[in-house]
């Protein structure tokens, strides 16, 4: 990734956000279509093309390297546990600060002739089936995450329970794991280009004077994340993980800019693995907790969740009671587990916590004006709580920062 050059991936990821502005402000949205987008659409593809071996590879490995049984068990209930935890007060912290805000009041923004794809909330059992893969193979080639992380987890789970005899495959799906965590690396290479076409097509099809009638939003938004970081991830930081709040924020730096500019947690996953691990986080523990919350722990996208229902309601003149706001709540956690790692998810995931409290789904249609600038915000918070867990758990685990770097990791 260039670690050695002065101008290294952040500082040219950082260029090309500012060039695609710059260009998407002077150029056609035909010409950006034409031209430019397909640039940024190589590049997810690329990022979709490694996303699944990477967290298969990772998570097995991961799993596995726990020899002891009970101890895997512990940690994997931690790891979840917090999760859960810090969603559950991201999608608050949304409800609360926009409140507070009231980014749907006084708005002129017509609603007439939008529409919105429906997406029905399965029931919670059909949830808890489709867990489960009936082929995993087919999961594989579907890039069904949490199918994926659920075969993955039971993989490493009885490979770990064969002691000895286990050794050489967990060697290898190790093995395989750093060549995939090379991969994603020599993609990432590409990553400044490909930012410049995401970047440079969106503004060229919505314009910066889209940001204007929809900036309350985008400023609930962007509040609500930053009192999530002041209010939860510091206190952690200095109550549990136990780390200066300068060297955190150093540390987690180039994860958080690469899932800021490229809207995608999957493009991210590599240098959030590296990152934590120079951090303090066991390999173990992040190669377990990083990938499955690269699926399931979403608290950028909680937050999100929160603050546009609360904008929703309020553009139709929906008064929220406090059981809705529960349900949201309930829901925000919900959907923020099924949130897949790719850019614009999240707004498609909204439809479901709309629909259960009565929120007309053509409001996402007023959404997806500004998304592009929401999920900069939600997915770069969704990368700093992975890696954050990771550090908790190791630090309850008692193991945090006494398993130095090996220079296989440092390689990839």
């Amino acid at each position: 990734m260039a670690k050695g050059s002065k101008f290294g991936l952040p500082a040219q990821m950082l260029a090309g956000l500012v060039l695609g502005v710059v260009v998407g402000a002077v150029v056609s949205s035909e010409f950006a279509a034409t031209y430019l987008q397909p640039l940024g659409q190589l590049f997810i593809r690329l990022i979709r093309m490694v996303v699944v071996p990477l967290v298969f590879a990772t998570l097995v490995a991961g799993a596995a390297g726990i020899s002891d049984i009970s101890k895997l068990g512990r940690v994997a209930v931690k790891t979840v546990l917090v999760f859960a935890i810090t969603t559950a007060i991201s999608v608050t912290f949304g409800l609360i600060v926009a409140g507070v805000i009231d980014p749907g009041l006084g708005l002129t923004l017509t609603t007439e002739g939008l529409k919105a794809k429906t997406v029905t909330a399965p029931a919670f059992v059909d949830v808890l089936l489709n867990i489960v893969p009936i082929n995993p193979f087919e999961a594989f080639t579907k890039g069904s995450m949490l199918q994926v992380i659920f075969f993955a987890i039971m993989f490493g789970f009885c490979l770990s329970a064969m002691g000895e005899r286990g050794k050489p495959v967990l060697q290898f799906f190790d093995l395989v794991g750093d060549v995939m965590i090379r991969m994603t690396n020599a993609v990432m290479r590409y990553a400044p280009i490909g930012v410049f076409g995401l970047i440079a097509f969106t503004v060229s099809r919505h314009g910066l004077a889209v940001l204007l009638p929809l900036g309350k939003l985008i400023l609930a938004s962007f509040v609500a994340t930053a009192l999530l970081v002041i209010v939860v991830y510091i206190p952690i930081v200095v109550g549990i993980i136990r780390i200066p709040v300068g060297t955190y924020f150093k540390g987690i730096f180039e994860p958080w800019l690469i899932a800021f500019t490229t809207c995608s947690s999957a493009a991210a996953m590599a240098a959030n693995l590296l990152s934590s691990r120079k951090l303090g986080a066991t390999k173990t523990i992040s190669s377990f907790a990083i990938p499955l919350g690269n699926t399931i722990n979403m608290n950028g996208t909680a937050v999100y969740m929160g603050v546009t229902a609360i904008f929703a309601a309020q553009v139709y003149g929906i008064d929220l009671s406090l059981g809705d706001q529960i349900t949201v709540v309930m829901m925000g956690v919900m959907a923020a587990i099924g949130t897949a790692g790719v850019p614009g998810a999240g707004l498609i995931m909204s439809t479901i916590v709309f629909t259960q409290v009565g929120i007309p789904l053509e409001a996402v249609a007023l959404i997806a004006g500004v998304d592009r600038v929401l999920d900069m915000i939600r997915t770069s918070i969704n990368v700093v709580g992975d890696s954050t867990t990771a550090l908790v758990v190791s630090r309850l685990e008692g193991e945090l920062g006494k398993e130095p770097l090996d220079e296989d990791e440092l390689a990839a």
